[in-house]
């Protein structure tokens, strides 16, 4: 396979929007935003390496969020352009994130014996 062919695997990182939610919880958890916003400080985070997530994407996310009542969402029309949505992580919210944070270490151990056991061969 070339680079290119690469560039979709899952080795190259492409399944990295697993982490979508945690990120955006967390992201909602410092302050409120609309999702242009959401999408626009997701993409400067190393954790998808510097590239910005789909905004449709993101909007279906904070819908299914939404719906979970780990996320609301108020209209905001302070501004002088049309309405826009603004998001802020629930207290639901926060014990998910919280759930995720404890998941994550672990799956951190997991990706550590990888780490160990591909390295041995992948020599």
């Amino acid at each position: 396979m070339s680079q290119t062919e690469y560039d979709n695997c899952p080795c190259a990182g492409a399944t990295l929007d697993k982490l979508l939610q945690p990120v955006v919880l967390a992201v909602l958890a410092e302050e409120s935003m609309h999702g242009y916003e959401l999408a626009k400080r997701i993409g400067d985070l190393p954790v998808f390496l510097h590239q910005s997530p789909d905004l449709s994407g993101i909007y279906r996310l904070l819908k299914n969020l939404e719906s979970r009542d780990l996320v609301v969402a108020e209209w905001d029309t302070s501004e002088l352009s049309r309405a826009k949505r603004r998001y802020s992580i629930t207290a639901n919210g926060q014990k998910c994130l919280a759930a995720w944070h404890e998941t994550l270490k672990n799956y951190r151990h997991t990706v550590d014996a990888l780490l160990v056991l591909t390295g041995k061969k992948a020599k």
